[in-house]
């Protein structure tokens, strides 16, 4: 039997599969029935490998890279699981920086079309699914799991992590995820588990009382990565008044100082757990973060002549920072190339960009 190509793969998956960026919300699955059967089949793959799970309506990606990076210091393995993909489909499975094997892709989608399944797995169980199984075979320590969309019924949802993480919430996907942001976090707050301590990146008013409810439901601690670390200056101490680490312009852009201090808070609330935490280690990896972990498409500048910037930001929440940001920037002229999914309420967005 011929084994297929990994062109043929990536046909297979983006076109014969229900996909989120292509079909909209009839790809969004409301249960986790497909997933968890899917992984039935696959021998609990999720069961093999530690790992964080991160939810949130922006920076989960860079946070998610981040604490990869954070615990590749620690000379741990580590698998990262992210979504959606810029370039190259393997961008979401990485194991310690790597994409994802081609051949891997190929061996696993052929393998998923030859089980002649009684239901038909999203897009997204079945790359879930890849990636858990990917963990698996190159036996990773720890993976870091980003949601793709919400939390509770994520297809990443089936993991017991060690810690929880939220970033944020902003409205985003309202069709889906509720057209209020105490609904939305009701959402992504479905990532917490019993027992299980989880971070909220950004205090909120609005959607405070969401997360301590189900917090404390779930009999999870809760904290705040303002209750655990404070960012001053370009250094980070904890509660204590603990030095941990300087920020070297890892990232640059106007959501890293966030993201930056959300990430490092769920390392102290790592900490906590009783993980060992060298910080002197992170400190020293950092300059190296991002091209270790291909870190792309979120304030990157691709050319100096011309100046040119990529971004993805995609909701109201995101780009009212993007422009503040850039409206401090010195240019001649500025010219926005966009692109969004067809969920994306434009009567909202589109008034945030200059107009002329």
């Amino acid at each position: 039997m011929r084994l297929m190509k990994y062109s043929e793969a990536l046909h297979f998956l983006y076109t014969q599969l229900p996909m989120y960026q292509r079909q909209g919300k009839s790809a969004y699955k409301k249960d986790l029935k497909n997933i968890r059967a899917l992984l039935d089949i696959l021998g609990h793959p999720q069961n093999a490998f530690h790992a964080i799970h991160i939810a949130g309506t922006n920076g989960k990606g860079t946070v998610s890279h981040l604490i990869a990076g954070f615990l590749q210091s620690q000379g741990k393995k580590v698998g990262l699981y992210t979504s959606p993909h810029y370039i190259d489909f393997r961008e979401r499975i990485k194991v310690d920086g790597s994409l994802c094997d081609r051949s891997y892709v190929t061996t696993f989608t052929d393998r998923l079309k030859q089980m002649n399944l009684s239901f038909s797995p999203s897009f997204f169980e079945i790359t879930v699914a890849m990636a858990f199984s990917y963990f698996k075979e190159k036996q990773v320590d720890i993976a870091v799991i980003e949601t793709g969309l919400g939390g509770r019924l994520d297809s990443t949802n089936v993991l017991m992590p060690l810690l929880s993480i939220i970033t944020n919430i902003s409205l985003d996907h309202t069709h889906m995820l509720g057209d209020t942001l105490p609904k939305i976090a009701t959402e992504k707050a479905g990532i917490i588990k019993p027992g299980i301590p989880v971070v909220v990146g950004e205090y909120q008013k609005e959607v405070e009382g969401v997360f301590r409810k189900k917090a404390e439901a779930e009999n999870a601690s809760l904290s705040y990565a303002k209750e655990l670390v404070t960012f001053n200056g370009k250094k980070i101490i904890d509660a204590e008044g603990r030095f941990l680490l300087k920020d070297k312009g890892t990232m640059t852009g106007p959501f890293h100082k966030r993201n930056f201090t959300t990430a490092v808070a769920s390392m102290v609330a790592l900490e906590r757990t009783g993980k060992d935490i060298d910080w002197k280690a992170i400190d020293k990896y950092l300059p190296s973060l991002v091209v270790k972990w291909k870190y792309i498409g979120r304030c990157q500048w691709l050319s100096n002549d011309p100046l040119t910037l990529v971004d993805s930001a995609h909701n109201e929440g995101g780009l009212k920072v993007m422009m503040d940001w850039l409206k401090n920037k010195k240019y001649n002229r500025i010219h926005f190339v966009l692109g969004f999914v067809n969920d994306k309420d434009l009567s909202q967005i589109l008034p945030i960009f200059p107009r002329e």
